[in-house]
C-alpha cells in the first residue's frame, strides 16, 4: 500500500506522520515533512507509537479472569480525549444505563482550567494561547517545553518557536522549583521558586502592577468587571510578604512584575506543575488577570482566543455555580460532568448507594489516582470491573474482563482534541491505515455492542457500519469548511491565523461581555479563605521542609510508554528519587543509596539521584511506575519502579473543591535512609 499520511494521536499538536504499510501490516512511521503545520517534527513518543502498534503484550483478544486470577481468552484507552468518536459513545452508553457517577483523568492534571475559564470568561472553552511569533516577552509557568512538548496550547515544537523568538529579542522566562531540560541563552532563563507558590508569586506581580500604576487602565474600564475587587485580594500579597513563601527575593518579584507589564507585548501560559497543586483554579484565574491587567488579553504578542474549525466557546457555555451540590462528602461539583477522581475509592468502600460496577476506558486508575492500595482494595470489592485498554495494565490485572481497543493507527480520526488551542489552527482527518489485530476494536464500537446486549438503543442497530461522523461535519460547515474536501486532503486544511481583536466581541461568554476579574464564586466557595489559609500555613513551614513534585522525562508519557523497550536505556530502568545534592548530603545520603520517602498517606523505598537542577527542598519523582504486580506488561513489570501516586493522598480533603483537581505536586515528604 506504500506511505499513508496520518496523524499522532499521542498528544495535543497532532503532528503529521507517514506511516508505511506493507501487505497490511504497519512496518514503520516517520515524521511527514510536508505537513504544512508540524513540518517534519513529531518527538519520539509519536514514533514509538509502531512500538506499540507491535507490542506482543498487546491484548488482541477478550479476556476474562477466572477463579484462581489468572487470565483467559473470553469470545463473547487509548486516551479518548485523543479519540474523536469515542466520546459520543459513551456518553450514550453512560446516559442510557443512568449512570450518576463518572470519574475522568481531567481531574488528575487539568480540571482547574475549566473551572477557572467558566469562572473569568464564562466558557469551559476558552484558553487563549500565546502568540509566540509575535510577543516581546514569555512568561510560562509550571511547563517543561521540551519534554511535554506545552498542554492546553497546540503547537508542535515549541522549543524551536521559543529559540526563534529569543533570537528575534525576547524575553523567555520559566517559573519552576526546577532548572527544565532547554533553558539557556538561546531559550531562556528558570525562575527557581517553592513548589505550590504560584499563586502568591502571580497575586504579588499583581499587586506591583496596581500600586505601580503600571495597568492598562483603558482594557480595565472598557472589558473588565470587578476589578476593585480583584485589586483587594491581591493587595493582600505584597512582594515582601511573599517573599518568604514562594522563595524569592521581593525586589526579584517587583522586578518579573515590572518588566512584564513595560513589555511591548507580553504572552503567558501556565500546565500541569501549577495545576496540580492545592489551588489550580486560583492560579490560572491570576495567570489570565496578569494578561488582562497588562493589556495584552486579545493583543498582538500577548494571548489571543484560537477559533479552528469550529466555534466552540460557545458550546462551553455554563453557570458552574449550578454544579456544586451537597453529598456525603461535603460539598463537591461536578466539572464537565465528572466527579473528583480522588472519590473514586471512597465511592466503592464507603456509604449507600455504594458502586458496585466500573467500566475503565483508556484508564489506569490504580497507577494515576492518588492511595494506590486503598485503589487496589476497592477495585477488589466491586461486583463488576470491565476495562477497555490496550493493555492488561496495572487496574486490568484486577478486572473481571479486558476488552482489546484499536490503536491510533487502526481507527480514523480527527484531530479534535486541540481545538481553541491551536498556534496554527488546522483541521485533519486521517482514515486507519491498517485493519485492527485480532480482534481489536474501536471503543464506540465495543460500547454499542454492549448497548445491544443489553437492549438498549445502540448506533448499530442501523446496520454493521454506521457513520458516525455526522457530528464532525455540521461543525465544520457551521464555519463553511466542507469535510468532504477535509477528507480529501493528505494533510488537512490551514485555517486562518490567529489574530486580535474579536476576543470581546464575539467569544467571551460571560452574561455582561466582560472579562469577570474576581468572580464571586470563588468567594462563596471557600477558595479566598481557603488560600489565605494555605499561606499561613506554608510560611509557618520549616526551612528545611521537603516538598515531592512530579518529574516529566523523555522515556515516559503514560501507562503504555512503559511497556516499549527501546525506552528503557540504561540509566532509565528505574525511577529515582531525585534530591537537590545539598539536601542528599545533610542526609547523609549519596547516589545510589537506597531511601525511604514518606508522606502522610503512605510511603515508597527507592534510590537517590542527587540532581542540582532541583532547587533546596525539593525532591522529584517521575508518574506512571509501579508495575511489579502488572504481568500483562513484561517490559514494564521487568522495570517496575515505584509509584509515585503512593504518596499523594485520597478522599475527601485531597482535591481542589473548585475544580476537582487532585492534589499532585508540593506534596510534604521525610527523606530517611531504608534501613532506617
Amino acid at each position: 500500500m506504500g506511505d499513508l499520511h496520518t496523524f499522532c494521536k499521542v498528544c495535543e499538536p497532532a503532528c503529521g506522520l507517514v506511516a508505511r504499510v506493507e501487505d497490511g501490516e504497519l512496518v514503520a512511521v516517520a515524521p511527514d515533512r510536508d505537513h504544512p503545520v508540524s513540518k517534519g517534527f513529531a518527538c519520539h513518543k509519536g514514533i514509538a507509537g509502531l512500538d506499540i502498534h507491535r507490542d506482543p503484550n498487546r491484548v488482541n483478544r477478550p479476556q476474562r479472569r477466572r477463579a484462581d486470577g489468572r487470565f483467559e481468552e473470553a469470545y463473547i484507552g487509548n486516551p479518548t480525549a485523543f479519540n474523536t468518536l469515542a466520546g459520543p459513545a459513551i456518553g450514550s452508553f453512560l446516559g442510557q444505563l443512568g449512570v450518576r457517577r463518572s470519574f475522568s483523568s481531567g481531574t488528575q492534571d487539568c480540571s482547574n482550567k475549566f473551572a477557572g475559564s467558566e469562572a473569568v470568561f464564562g466558557s469551559s472553552t476558552i484558553h487563549p494561547v500565546p502568540d509566540i511569533e509575535h510577543t516581546d516577552h514569555l512568561l510560562v509557568f509550571g511547563e517543561n517545553p521540551r519534554v511535554s512538548h506545552m498542554s492546553f496550547f497546540s503547537i508542535p515544537d515549541p522549543v524551536a518557536e521559543i529559540r526563534r523568538a529569543v533570537k528575534r529579542g525576547a524575553v523567555v522566562r520559566y517559573v519552576n522549583p526546577r532548572r527544565i531540560e532547554e533553558p539557556g541563552a538561546s531559550t531562556g532563563e528558570v525562575v527557581q521558586l517553592r513548589p505550590d507558590t504560584d499563586v502568591y508569586l502571580m497575586a504579588a506581580m499583581l499587586e506591583t502592577i496596581f500600586a505601580e500604576g503600571l495597568a492598562d487602565q483603558a482594557a480595565l474600564a472598557e472589558h473588565g468587571t470587578r476589578v476593585d475587587e480583584l485589586r483587594a485580594f491581591v493587595s493582600g500579597y505584597p512582594a515582601e510578604r511573599v517573599a518568604g513563601v514562594v522563595g524569592l527575593p521581593a525586589e526579584r518579584i517587583r522586578t518579573l512584575a515590572r518588566e512584564l507589564a513595560a513589555a511591548p507585548s507580553a504572552a503567558l501560559h501556565m500546565s500541569t506543575g501549577v495545576n496540580m497543586g492545592r489551588q489550580g483554579t486560583l492560579a490560572y484565574w491570576l495567570l489570565q488577570m496578569l494578561s488582562f491587567v497588562t493589556g495584552n488579553l486579545d493583543r498582538r504578542g500577548g494571548n489571543l482566543y484560537s477559533l479552528g474549525f469550529y466555534a466552540a466557546a460557545k458550546a462551553g457555555r455554563t453557570q458552574p455555580e449550578k454544579h456544586f451540590f451537597d453529598s456525603r462528602h461535603g460539598r463537591i461539583r461536578r466539572i464537565r460532568g465528572t466527579w473528583p477522581g480522588n472519590l473514586m475509592a471512597d465511592e466503592i468502600l464507603e456509604g449507600e448507594p455504594r458502586l458496585r460496577a466500573l467500566f475503565t476506558i483508556a484508564g489506569n486508575p490504580v497507577l494515576s489516582v492518588g492511595g494506590e492500595e486503598r485503589m487496589r482494595e476497592a477495585l477488589g470489592e466491586l461486583d463488576l470491573l470491565v476495562c477497555l485498554d490496550l493493555y492488561r495494565n496495572a487496574t486490568g490485572e484486577l478486572a473481571d474482563f479486558v476488552l482489546p481497543c484499536a490503536d491510533g493507527f487502526e481507527r480514523p480520526d480527527l484531530n479534535l482534541c486541540g481545538l481553541g488551542m491551536q498556534y496554527r489552527p488546522y483541521v485533519q482527518w486521517s482514515e486507519a491505515v491498517v485493519a485492527p489485530r485480532g480482534e481489536r476494536r474501536e471503543e464506540w464500537w465495543i460500547l454499542a455492542r454492549l448497548e445491544q446486549a443489553l437492549g438498549l438503543k445502540s448506533v448499530l442497530d442501523a446496520g454493521p457500519e454506521p457513520d458516525l461522523t455526522g457530528r464532525l461535519g455540521h461543525m465544520m460547515a457551521s464555519r463553511g469548511i466542507d469535510f468532504e474536501e477535509v477528507k480529501a486532503a493528505p494533510h488537512g486544511v490551514v485555517l486562518e491565523p490567529l489574530a486580535p481583536g474579536r476576543f470581546y466581541g464575539e467569544w467571551i461568554q460571560t452574561a455582561d461581555r466582560r472579562v469577570d476579574c474576581r468572580p464571586p464564586l470563588f468567594e462563596r466557595e471557600g477558595a479566598i479563605a481557603r488560600c489565605a489559609a494555605i499561606f499561613e500555613e506554608l510560611a509557618a513551614e520549616a526551612p528545611d521542609r521537603l516538598k515531592l513534585i512530579s518529574l516529566r522525562t523523555p522515556s515516559m508519557h503514560n501507562s503504555w510508554y512503559h511497556n516499549v523497550e527501546k525506552l528503557k536505556r540504561p540509566g532509565r530502568l528505574e525511577n529515582p528519587l531525585h534530591m537537590n545534592p545539598g539536601d542528599a548530603a545533610a542526609r547523609g545520603l549519596s547516589d545510589g543509596d537506597r531511601v525511604r520517602c514518606r508522606s502522610r498517606a503512605g510511603e515508597v523505598v527507592a534510590a537517590v539521584r542527587c540532581d542540582d537542577t532541583l532547587r533546596p527542598g525539593v525532591v522529584a519523582l517521575t508518574h506512571g511506575w509501579g508495575n511489579a504486580r502488572t504481568p500483562g506488561m513484561a517490559t514494564a513489570k521487568r522495570h517496575p519502579g515505584v509509584n509515585a501516586n503512593r504518596l499523594l493522598p485520597s478522599g475527601p480533603g485531597s482535591f481542589e473543591p473548585l475544580s476537582n483537581q487532585a492534589f499532585m505536586t508540593g506534596i510534604p515528604v521525610e527523606v530517611e535512609p531504608a534501613e532506617a
